[in-house]
């Protein structure tokens, strides 16, 4: 049918059309004062009217707009990370079979401090001596960290040196290098080198050495309960015994003994030695060169490190034993790239952590980290301890949590960056281990799944905008352990939910999801089975989540399959209650430069051209589409280069000047979607052009593509474009130049 008998354009009812028709003359319903609009109630069951939804709609009241800002957002985010996964230069990826069938056990749940292995040996202060070849091992190409020399000669007089620093610092080789050394300073032939198999014994009311004018080495477990029994007044009985025998002790542990073992400024009658970190790069060419290299061969290791990844793999974990680990691969000529890429892959860092840092604490910050990763320390500190409190019965006062005191010990992994004097944030040294984080978590610790579920669904109402959007992306990627879960755990749930940040949590959720090929079949027909539900109200709210969802990755890799789900949210017969959810998804699909596939569905849908629903909802729909000013992401690159401020369809008008102008000419020809078409045109004109150089000369090219239709398109446009010229309280200058140009 065509679109004039479907609707008789508006200048006819009140004028000949002709360019001296009267202002006055025009329809009253176009400027007359409108009622105060309302949305429509979501919480309602049955049908929604068309006048509700239109109201609704032109209203822009409601969540809506604060869900296409959130929905912008979590997609800048949502495509970081599928950058960063999707990225082969890195050379790592996640092991998915590794992490989803992981059987790691955490003995019923998360406890505090750590623990000797099942083979640690106990005793009554049972002792080996360390042979030539260990201390060779440790002493021939050792790197002196900074500070060495000072704390030889104070366990020279002390007796006994409280040696820390982070895991695989190296602190090992440096006690035998420091232990070795005094005792030879002291006149042992040998050394006189002894390791203690059982530190607990040093904690014993009335310890004495084993043998005199000897050397022992002894590491306190990690853990405050390993390092409590070693304070101060504890320390000062062990030196006193120690200096009574000629012997020596060096002490080694990580930051709970230093915290143990620190008194009074300079009081302590023993030393204490906080080891300096070394440059990886350093230890391992000392390992393979040796001493006092050529320059040519510091140069051509260099060049085989960087070829293997191998110096960006010590970045990421620069940990002395890395080094120790890659030399002895080079010296025996042995198969460097793939010892890189087992150094670097995330399943088996995580896998480690976990199994060696069991405490709520510690998995608390690891877990806000990879959720809210990038964002500020203090808003990171913030989340985990929420969450550690979700993950401990509750105490009578708040705990004394401080996290950057351990990020070096605990959370090696992660680092803490301050850009040009602002904030510090959060970040993983290297990539990936993030979502292997959260992934490894959700799957094994069973116990503790509903705390974390919990604390990131109250995540999801932050009031930081970035942590809501953080929060939907971790749930996303918490679904790729077991999709079929997440849909009935928590994805329904939330789509479902009266909350409308939920809802958009789940939208972001499953955009994530359907990011991977092996679960996007999944998500794309769970899309389709809440797009053509019923019209309770809550079923409405799953079918305007998955309307959300098709604006996020998933309608950016799959257009088609996106608009099938807005057709089927949006083609119910007489119920509207779909629309602006619809409405707010095409701008989002826009935004994912998805314009061609948008507009093209846009005019299959209105094609009929007749009185059905369907052909109002759908040009209702891309008049608010075309009415949406863009919005540039923040921190993100742009998926479709817009002029902010200008709606996305005008500053790109010549790339679907064919498109633009059938649909501008349906909505301008049929009542009721002509009366926010004409606002809407009136808005390029007079607001949206001057932010956007050659926007007038489009707009004009726009009008005569339309003024050459059959029908009365020409009186119609002329006859509006001379009312808004002439308007007494906000002339069009725009308008009047368009009117001599069509």
């Amino acid at each position: 049918m065509d679109e004039e008998a479907a609707s008789e354009p508006r200048p006819a009812a009140g004028s000949t059309g002709a360019e001296s028709a009267p202002a006055d003359s025009a329809p009253a319903a176009a400027e007359a004062p409108k009622a105060e609009p309302r949305p429509f109630d979501e919480e309602r069951d049955g049908p929604v009217s068309e006048q509700d939804a239109l109201r609704s709609l032109a209203a822009g009241v409601g969540p809506d707009a604060a869900e296409r800002s959130e929905a912008r957002r979590a997609s800048a985010i949502a495509d970081l990370i599928a950058a960063r996964l999707g990225d082969d230069a890195s050379g790592t990826r996640i092991g998915t079979l590794a992490l989803f069938n992981d059987s790691v056990s955490f003995g019923g749940g998360l406890h505090t401090g750590g623990g000797r292995g099942p083979g640690a040996a106990r005793g009554t202060g049972a002792t080996v001596a360390l042979d030539a070849v260990e201390l060779a091992d440790h002493t021939e190409l050792f790197v002196q960290p900074e500070g060495y020399d000072t704390a030889l000669g104070e366990l020279c007089g002390q007796a006994l040196l409280v040696l820390t620093g982070p895991p695989g610092s190296g602190r090992a080789a440096t006690a035998v290098n420091l232990l070795s050394e005094a005792m030879a300073l002291g006149g042992a032939q040998d050394g006189g080198c002894h390791r203690l198999l059982d530190p607990a014994v040093l904690t014993e009311p009335g310890w004495e050495p084993p043998a005199k004018d000897s050397g022992y080495l002894a590491e306190v477990d990690e853990g405050p309960s390993g390092a409590e029994p070693f304070g101060v007044r504890r320390l000062t009985s062990l030196a006193a015994a120690l200096r009574a025998a000629g012997c020596r002790l060096v002490l080694t542990g990580g930051h709970d003994l230093a915290l143990a073992a620190t008194g009074e400024a300079g009081t302590e009658p023993y030393a204490r030695y906080a080891l300096a970190p070394l440059d990886p790069l350093v230890v391992l060419e000392r390992r393979v060169l040796g001493h006092g290299p050529e320059p040519e061969a510091r140069t051509r290791l260099r060049a085989l490190l960087d070829s293997c990844d191998a110096t960006r793999a010590l970045r990421e974990q620069p940990a002395a034993r890395h080094a120790v680990r890659l030399a002895s691969v080079i010296t025996a000529d042995g198969d460097l790239a793939a010892t890189v890429a087992a150094l670097r892959d995330p399943s088996d860092q995580v896998r480690a952590w976990f199994q060696q840092h069991r405490s709520p604490a510690a998995v608390a910050f690891a877990l806000a980290a990879a959720v809210l990763e990038g964002s500020g320390y203090l808003t990171v500190a913030e989340a985990a301890v929420k969450l550690h409190d979700a993950l401990t019965p509750p105490e009578p006062v708040p705990p004394d949590l401080r996290f950057a005191d351990r990020l070096g010990h605990e959370q090696q992994w992660v680092g803490v960056e301050s850009a040009d004097g602002g904030a510090p944030r959060v970040r993983f040294r290297s990539p990936l281990l993030g979502q292997a984080v959260l992934v490894h978590a959700w799957s094994t610790l069973d116990g503790r799944r509903d705390a974390v579920l919990d604390w990131l669904r109250r995540l999801l109402g932050h009031r930081d905008l970035e942590v809501r959007a953080r929060a939907s992306v971790a749930a996303g990627v918490l679904s790729w352990a077991d999709h079929h879960y997440a849909v009935h755990r928590f994805l329904t749930a939330w789509a479902g939910s009266t909350s409308w940040p939920q809802r958009q949590g789940a939208a972001t959720a499953l955009g994530v999801a359907g990011s991977r090929p092996a679960s996007a079949d999944a998500v794309w027909e769970l899309l389709d089975t809440w797009a053509r539900g019923g019209s309770s109200a809550y079923e409405r709210r799953l079918a305007g989540t998955a309307a959300n969802a098709v604006g996020t990755l998933l309608g950016r890799a799959a257009p088609d399959r996106a608009v099938g789900v807005l057709r089927a949210a949006l083609d119910r017969g007489d119920d509207w209650g779909t629309l602006p959810y619809v409405a707010w998804g095409g701008v989002h699909l826009l935004h994912q430069g998805q314009a061609s596939a948008l507009l093209d569905a846009h005019l299959e849908w209105s094609a009929p051209q007749d009185h059905s629903p369907m052909v109002n909802k759908s040009l209702s729909a891309f008049v608010f589409a075309v009415s949406r000013p863009y919005e540039r992401p923040a921190g993100a690159t742009e998926t479709v280069r817009g002029v902010p401020g200008v709606p996305v369809l005008l500053s790109r008008f010549r790339a679907h000047r064919a498109q633009l102008t059938e649909l501008w000419a349906r909505a301008l020809a049929r009542s009721p979607v002509q009366d926010a078409a004409l606002p809407a045109l009136r808005e390029w004109i007079d607001t949206f052009a001057p932010l956007c150089p050659g926007a007038l000369d489009d707009i004009a090219e726009l009008l005569r593509g339309v003024a050459r239709r059959p029908g009365k398109h020409r009186e119609r446009l002329r006859w509006w474009l001379e009312k808004w010229a002439a308007d007494r309280d906000r002339p069009s200058p725009g308008s009047a130049q368009l009117r001599r140009r069509i």
